[in-house]
């Protein structure tokens, strides 16, 4: 995309909505940092209780619902970040939202104001249209509003003296008909690729009573349970994006054997989260150690 990433493990959005913690996470080894998902009025999400472990499925439950403290407030944050350190040690993506209250024909409104007032303090932006937990908003997904959405991001970007990459974010619970619309409006609107992938709604296969199920109720499923379908998706997108899209790969990523996985289904890059919920910290080393071993035995091989 451009873009020099130290490394190829990143945090996926969600960890540091607010941006607070960028530097502390930075120590753990990442090579990216994504912040968001912002909106840009700040909204309180969901009522809590909203997340919810599932240890014997090593998996988490979310209905955050956005809550963020706004777009400004991440803003002045980046800013002053970057006045303080100058070239920071991990690159910064903006995850970019909607308003729970912005009815989906204003959604535009939205993502085009978080796009302008981050653009100075992100190195990539992210546009989420895939979590489940803001109503109405995976209706994003469809091609002609999606297509729509992106091509006046795209339009805006392109005004830049220096234009900044752009991927979409999608679910998990796409089909393959509509994941073959998603190739085709990354191309046709020249994006520089995709995240895969959100969270699910699904609860197949669980080990975790059906009972403690209902009791939690809605929410994105998260963790070691996404990591099959999450690799399929990617495999199935760079089949029919080739080579000129980048991938991102997150879902059920908990050690240097499941990033792998993704890296060979075809992901560029990897995000973690929930992996580190339940890993720890130091998952992301163990990652880039075992990243590192597996290229150099391609390279003696």
């Amino acid at each position: 995309m451009g873009l020099d990433f130290p490394n190829p493990v990143g945090l996926a959005a969600g960890f540091d909505k607010d941006g607070k913690h960028i530097e502390g996470l930075a120590c753990l080894g990442f090579g990216f940092i994504e912040v968001g998902t912002v909106t840009p009025v700040a909204q309180d999400g969901n009522p809590q209780p909203r997340l919810f472990r599932l240890p014997a499925d090593s998996a988490l439950i979310n209905r955050m619902g956005f809550n963020n403290e706004g777009l400004d407030a991440l803003a002045g944050r980046l800013k002053a970040l970057r006045e303080k350190k100058g070239p920071l040690p991990v690159l910064i993506g903006g995850n970019i939202g909607k308003n729970k209250n912005t009815p989906n024909e204003e959604a535009e409104r939205d993502y085009l104001r978080c796009f302008e007032v981050l653009f100075p303090w992100v190195d990539y932006f992210v546009v989420n249209v895939s979590s489940p937990n803001t109503p109405n908003l995976r209706a994003l997904q469809e091609k002609e509003p999606l297509t729509r959405l992106l091509s006046l991001l795209q339009d805006k970007n392109k005004a830049q003296q220096a234009p900044k990459p752009i991927l979409l974010k999608i679910a998990p619970d796409l089909t393959d008909e509509q994941l073959n619309d998603v190739a085709d409006i990354v191309r046709a609107t020249g994006l520089a690729g995709v995240i895969a992938t959100n969270t699910t709604i699904s609860r197949a296969g669980l080990k975790t009573s059906s009972a403690e199920l209902e009791s939690i109720g809605a929410g994105g499923l998260s963790g070691a349970p996404l990591q099959v379908r999450a690799t399929e998706v990617i495999r199935l997108l760079r089949e029919k994006l080739g080579a000129g899209f980048v991938i991102i790969g997150v879902g059920g990523i908990n050690s240097a054997v499941s990033a792998e996985e993704k890296l060979q289904a075809g992901a560029d890059l990897v995000q973690v989260y929930s992996g580190l919920v339940y890993e720890g910290p130091g998952l992301v080393r163990r990652i880039l150690e075992g990243v590192l071993k597996g290229l150099n035995q391609d390279l003696k091989d």
